[in-house]
């Protein structure tokens, strides 16, 4: 079987295909994948570093709001827009793929719109409960069309039949062991607070999580914390926590680093967890069953992770507060109102797992093998 991956933009729309791709090799190690994707874009670091092929296709992303920037960058799209679908066939052509799989990003498009055009079975599936422009317009043209969460359905064109399949989640984050990870950290019988704002960090966050602590830590033996700062507030934290004379001492119960690169210890381990709501974020914490506070970007296209975040809070799962409310109060009642009576975090911890679903790379996989035989 040949599989086809169109992808790009952010690791929400990469990592899913690479999972997927990943469980189809150890379904069938004789599997041959091939991933297209910008040359300059994420995308052809992180496919390379799993070790797949990659095929270049330059396409860029229409900018909405007005600005000299914004002009430039939609005259550029424009211009690699005339060359895509070509380019898009020669490797369609070239590679002749059994299942050519979507899995979001505008660079998606000409690969899984010229693959519709050609006859090719195609496959597209969205991680968030707001759908992106390409999706949509993908969503009447692919042969099948999957989402992780049916309240994006509704924001679809009507007549598409739709298959609910979650979103990939690394198996570490399932099978994680809670009472070793919080040996590992020496929480002890503590609350546990996991926070981070992303890979470079959130100012908004890194400012409210440290008002958190400083209103908690007299609380004396009541709560662990872990914090990742991000790139961009590694010197800024420290600073903040000073005003109210606290140091990050890891034996005390204030974990503070630049990144987590153990996410499967941490989240086995916390009581809650405070941070954005990307949809790959919020399916591996329903997987660990973690109770959270989102605080969604309103930087993203559509304020997708507002309505992502308002699935959780919806179910009892999680409480939503958006950027534009957040303080170091509000966060902090926030905490206490889930941590204060252990009863109320136990319920949302429960919706959260309720909410799971675990096998999302099998039922992506058995989605292709389906069209896959049709193809032959």
């Amino acid at each position: 079987m040949k599989l086809l991956f169109a992808c790009g933009g952010t690791g929400g729309h990469i990592n899913p295909a690479l999972a997927v791709a990943n469980y189809a090799r150890s379904q069938d190690a004789s599997t041959e994948i091939l991933f297209a994707g910008n040359p300059d874009g994420m995308e052809a670091r992180l496919v390379k570093e799993a070790g797949y092929d990659f095929a270049s296709i330059r396409v860029r992303g229409l900018q909405r709001r007005f600005s000299l920037r914004n002009i430039g960058n939609n005259i550029m799209a424009a211009v690699y827009l005339t060359t895509a679908g070509a380019r898009a066939k020669k490797i369609i052509k070239g590679f002749d793929p059994d299942v050519v799989i979507g899995t979001g990003g505008y660079v998606s498009w000409p690969i899984m719109n010229k693959a519709a055009e050609l006859g090719y079975k195609t496959l597209s599936h969205e991680q968030n409960a707001f759908p992106g422009m390409t999706q949509k317009m993908l969503a009447k043209k692919v042969s099948r069309m999957l989402v992780a969460f049916p309240e994006a359905i509704a924001r679809f064109p009507e007549g598409i039949d739709f298959g609910v399949v979650g979103n990939p989640v690394r198996e570490e984050i399932i099978f994680a062991d809670r009472a070793k990870a919080r040996e590992k950290f020496g929480i002890g019988d503590r609350i546990c607070i996991l926070s981070y704002g992303g890979s470079l960090g959130a100012q908004r966050i890194n400012e409210t999580v440290a008002d958190v602590m400083g209103s908690l830590w007299k609380e004396d033996g009541k709560y662990y914390f872990i914090h990742a700062t991000g790139r961009y507030g590694t010197e800024d934290f420290p600073k903040m926590l000073d005003k109210y004379g606290i140091k990050a001492d890891r034996e005390k119960g204030l974990y503070v680093r630049e990144y987590i690169n153990d996410m499967a210890d941490c989240m086995a381990a916390a009581d809650l967890l405070i941070c954005r709501s990307g949809a790959i974020t919020l399916s591996e914490l329903e997987a660990a069953g973690v109770p959270s506070i989102l605080i969604p970007s309103p930087n993203v296209a559509e304020n997708h992770q507002y309505f992502n975040a308002k699935v959780l809070a919806d179910k009892e799962a999680a409480l939503l507060i958006e950027e534009k409310d957040l303080s170091g109060e509000k966060l902090t009642e926030a905490v206490k109102k889930l941590t204060d009576d252990r009863d109320t975090l136990a319920k949302y911890a429960k919706n959260a797992q309720k909410l799971a679903i675990l096998d999302s790379n099998k039922l992506i996989y058995n989605e292709i093998l389906k069209l896959a035989g049709e193809a032959k």
